[in-house]
């Protein structure tokens, strides 16, 4: 089957497959080599999470006409998202070292004390001005993680949009 010509509820359900084998690699990478996440790596996980979500229940539902925007614009609002966190993660790595930010608590007593913290919304305030712990660059096959997550928002964007146009350029549904 040419992925090219794949109807639009295909396209969002292999979109939902991507995004749940990206988190299960992530989740491998963790418990398996070791890597330990940092608080942006988590931030993008919840983001791929989001995705996968979107990605399933509108493959789920296929819409036909205006109702399939309403999946695409959202998905692509959530990957946006995903490049603005990867992008920041990217910037944090390229630091020099006397430039990366100090080592914060860890998420979990963050989000645990989160009202000494000025709520949710103060710890992911906090977890975006990143850390000591978000600099260090563990690569895979050659790229950070911030790089490869980076890469598949964009990807995973662009292929929702190409699920939406699939009954505008004329193709089967």
């Amino acid at each position: 089957m040419n992925p090219l010509r794949w109807s639009y509820r295909v396209s969002l359900l292999a979109g939902f497959v991507v995004c749940a084998g990206l988190v299960g690699f992530a989740l491998y990478a963790q418990y398996v080599l070791m890597m330990d996440p940092c608080p942006l790596c988590i931030l993008q996980r919840v983001v791929f999470i989001a995705l996968g979500v979107v990605f399933l229940i509108g493959g789920l539902h296929a819409p036909r006409g205006g109702g399939r925007w309403v999946y695409v614009v959202l998905l692509v609002l959530i990957a946006l998202i995903g490049v603005g966190i990867a992008s920041r993660h990217l910037w944090i790595q390229s630091l020099p070292l006397d430039e990366v930010p100090s080592c914060g608590a860890p998420l979990g007593y963050m989000l645990e004390t989160r009202a000494s913290h000025g709520g949710v919304i103060g710890v992911l305030a906090k977890v975006l001005t990143g850390s000591g712990e978000c600099a260090r660059v563990q690569p895979i096959l050659g790229l950070s993680m911030p790089w490869w997550s980076l890469i598949w928002f964009v990807l995973l964007g662009l292929w929702s949009v190409r699920a939406g146009m699939r009954r505008a350029i004329g193709t089967r549904r």
